[in-house]
């Protein structure tokens, strides 16, 4: 994109302190985020992509290096992990509201946002649905609901279909590309899959093993809206080729 960006890491490097002298998660990472970019971090397990979201989200200090919000000093930040976490003493709505609650936003105010990002979701009818009733995908949906309500400048994604079956999986790479060009926010995710990172992204960049560093920065130019058929093109197979290799 060639937009000014709205994020810029510079330098960035994570050190864990350990008996060996520390564990080096994270060196030397550097990339820009343009207004509305969905970017996605692709790498090996143990190459630092959760630890650069928890920076991110301002869960974690660097131990060098720095994150800097052009447009906005403290950026509100949506976060969904792995698991969505919800509350299971509260309803699909009342978990939706809760972001809106702790702002102190008044009951009213709080029950309209929610049933709207009901609607975005297709959770209609599910809105007094305890969490345990949810299937995998409906309590993701929640999730990613939850963390969108206070209309966060940055959405960050932890693997968040990770632990779904794969044709549910693919179910919600379809609907995630549907939210995100409804609310067009900015999204950095993290995932080990090729085909969801060239399905869903803008750029996708690849992280070494550890220390984790930004081995190759590719954009994803296929067309948008992006439907099923397109991971069977011949140029998505030649983008997940160039992954591939960068991982391997």
């Amino acid at each position: 994109m060639t937009t000014n960006p709205t994020l810029t890491v510079q330098d960035l490097s994570v050190v864990f302190p350990d008996s060996n002298g520390g564990l080096n998660a994270l060196e030397n990472i550097s990339f820009d985020v343009s207004p509305r970019e969905f970017i996605c971090f692709l790498g090996p397990s143990g190459s630092g992509k959760t630890t650069l979201l928890r920076v991110l989200a301002n869960l974690l200090q660097p131990t060098a290096g720095q994150v800097h919000f052009i447009r906005h000093e403290q950026p509100k930040i949506g976060m969904v992990f792995q698991q969505p976490s919800l509350m299971p003493w509260r309803s699909v709505l009342e978990n939706i509201k809760l972001p809106l609650e702790l702002e102190g936003v008044d009951e009213s105010t709080a029950r309209k946002k929610a049933q709207e990002m009901i609607e975005l979701m297709g959770l209609r009818g599910f809105e007094d649905s305890w969490p345990r009733d949810l299937s995998g995908g409906m309590a993701q949906r929640v999730g990613i609901a939850r963390a969108l309500i206070h209309d966060p400048d940055l959405l960050l994604l932890d693997e968040p279909f990770a632990s779904l079956d794969a044709l549910t999986r693919e179910r919600m790479w379809m609907e995630l590309s549907r939210i995100w060009q409804a609310k067009q926010k900015t999204v950095i995710m993290v995932t080990h899959s090729i085909n969801e990172s060239l399905f869903l992204a803008d750029r996708v960049l690849v992280l070494t093993q550890r220390p984790g560093k930004i081995k190759l920065d590719v954009e994803v130019d296929l067309p948008r809206p992006r439907k099923d058929d397109i991971r069977y093109t011949p140029h998505f197979g030649k983008l997940a080729r160039k992954l591939r290799e960068a991982i391997e």
